[in-house]
């Protein structure tokens, strides 16, 4: 008999114990998905437009200067149109911007810098994928020439920017990646299971990812990253979406792709829609290029984190432009975040274009910082 009770007091306790620590688990994912939730309501609002410094005249500073601008690859959609943009709006100050032409190759790259030493140029512009250790002589030889390259949409804050570069104008990649893990905790209340797709060869690639792996980490107990796909840029082509096919088979509980720079997204959709998991399978990513904007429209994608192409382009401009004036640059490229999904892509226009869906108090904005009013 007392033996007998030992055993039944001893389950009882161990019952507890259990109860107790599902009840703690139960809370523990609950504060997570609360604080997702709010994480992600904050970024549903419209982003507002705070100036980078103090007025100045651009126009004065810009008059008869010259920009060329160097993609990481002419075929990334999301950068071709921040150029288009930088163009138009070096129209308005007086700067005249060209792009640089390339596919992903560093002798390219090269090539770029040394044309604009050739031809005069007062500023090179590294847009978002250009490393700059991979062209340090040409760097050092821009600076003996007078030529100034800047890096824009790059580097992640964390992250120490080359000493050869006249300045640098970074961007949150992690706090990208937190909102893309976040998104995922807030929509399956708890339960994201995900195939990230990356480009590890891109330098702000890591924080991104680490954002994601934090978010899981403090905010869902139960979430985890599957497999990490890694694809080098001029592969993306060739190699995403068979992989992604590949990565959904072989992960068959999978409910999430994120491909963490959006342009990936028309390599991936397929692969999802040919695995036959489209109603089960989503993909959240950032950037906000029309065509993955329009994806969304068609349900093929549920999330894109939106930055206004026009307003990474003032601002870019901005920052230069400050630079050439000797006024300090900003910390980093100041432009909001704002998600877009079924709930406003309308907004965006059909199809999306650039820079709809933002407002246009930041172009206002932008005019009066630089004495245009």
């Amino acid at each position: 008999m007392t033996l007998t009770r030992t055993i039944c007091q001893a389950s009882a306790a161990a019952l507890l114990v259990g109860a107790s620590t599902g009840i703690a688990f139960a809370d523990e994912a609950a504060d997570g998905l609360a604080r997702a939730t709010e994480i992600i309501e904050s970024h549903r609002a419209l982003p507002v437009y705070e100036p980078a410094g103090e007025p100045f005249d651009i126009r004065k500073v810009a008059e008869g200067k010259k920009m060329l601008s160097i993609p990481n690859t002419s075929a990334n959609q999301f950068l071709k149109g921040i150029i288009r943009r930088e163009i138009e709006v070096g129209k308005e100050i007086g700067l005249e911007v060209r792009e640089w032409e390339n596919q992903g190759q560093p002798n390219q790259w090269v090539q770029g810098i040394e044309y604009a030493i050739a031809n005069d140029f007062d500023i090179v512009d590294l847009i978002s994928g250009v490393n700059p250790a991979v062209v340090e002589p040409q760097l050092q030889a821009a600076k003996e020439a007078g030529v100034k390259v800047f890096t824009s949409h790059f580097y992640d804050p964390s992250q120490p920017a080359s000493e050869h570069l006249a300045g640098d104008l970074p961007v949150s990649f992690y706090g990208q990646g937190y909102i893309l893990g976040n998104w995922m905790i807030y929509k399956t209340g708890g339960d994201a299971r995900a195939i990230v797709v990356k480009s590890d060869e891109v330098p702000p690639t890591a924080p991104l990812v680490q954002g994601i792996r934090d978010a899981l980490s403090e905010n869902c107990p139960k979430c985890e990253i599957l497999q990490e796909i890694n694809v080098g840029i001029t592969e993306w082509g060739t190699k995403i979406q068979p992989s992604v096919q590949s990565a959904l088979i072989s992960k068959p509980t999978a409910n999430y792709v994120i491909p963490i720079y959006d342009s990936m997204s028309q390599f991936v959709v397929p692969a999802i829609e040919l695995t036959g998991k489209s109603e089960t399978v989503k993909v959240a990513t950032s950037n906000g290029t029309p065509f993955v904007l329009d994806f969304i429209r068609e349900g093929k994608v549920e999330m894109d984190i939106g930055e206004s192409l026009d307003w990474i382009a003032r601002a870019t401009i901005d920052g230069y432009m400050r630079n050439l004036a000797g006024l300090p640059m900003p910390e980093d490229i100041g432009v909001p975040y704002y998600l877009f999904d079924e709930s406003n892509i309308e907004t965006a226009g059909v199809p999306a274009e650039p820079n709809k869906g933002y407002g246009d108090e930041y172009v206002k904005g932008f005019h009066k910082t630089w004495m245009m009013d």
